[in-house]
Parts: C-alpha cells; structure tokens; sequence
C-alpha cells in the first residue's frame, strides 16, 4: 500500500477531484493548507498591493493499494497541471498496513469498498 500526498492549486481542486472519483479511487481527504515557496513578489490588483508570500493550496492524502498507484500519481499530473511554476507536489509513501475499525480486519483489502 503507497500514501500519495499532492499539494495543489486550489483553482484545480474541483477538477482533481472529479477526476479522482472517476479513476479507481474509492475515497481521499483533503484540506486547505497554507505554504511558503521560493517566489517572493508583490502583486498589484486594482491598486492594492498583495505579498504573494504565503501560497494557499489544497493538499489531497490518498491511501492505496499498490495495483493503482501509477494510475492515480498520472490522474493527478494530468489534471493538476498549468504548466506554471506553483502547480505543486507529489509525495508517495509506504504504508505498512491498514485496519477497518468496524470489522478489525486489516491490510489492503481494506480499502476497497465492500458494497
């Protein structure tokens, strides 16, 4: 099992997410975040001046099993893509393990929805 986390733009987000949903993804999290990159700039917008310092982004966590984790990762730089600098991150990790709460069984299979 891989945990991916992507941090995006927020003007992708309702795009990913569908994007997601009509992939093999069962369910994901996600939530706003606020980031500090390697841009320092100021921007004016009909004469008030913004500190692009702080960056706000949405960060989406999936948990998945192994079979799908190459789709989902292309899913994402498919869909989250401008093509700008800012466009985000992906982190993919191991997961050593997982349990359902309700039937106290664990491992990959868990994660699949039993409908």
């Amino acid at each position: 099992m891989k945990r991916i986390e992507a941090i995006i733009r927020k003007t992708k987000f309702d795009e990913v997410k569908e994007a997601l949903l009509n992939s093999d993804i069962d369910w994901f999290e996600y939530h706003d975040v606020h980031g500090i990159g390697q841009s320092r700039q100021e921007r004016i917008y009909r004469g008030v001046v913004y500190n692009t310092d702080m960056i706000e982004r949405v960060a989406i966590t999936i948990v998945c099993r192994d079979v799908i984790v190459e789709n989902t990762i292309n899913v994402l730089l498919k869909t989250a893509n401008t093509g700008q600098i800012g466009d985000g991150r992906i982190f993919l990790s191991d997961v050593i393990d997982c349990w359902s709460i309700r039937t106290g069984e664990h491992g990959d299979t868990v994660l699949k929805d039993k409908k």
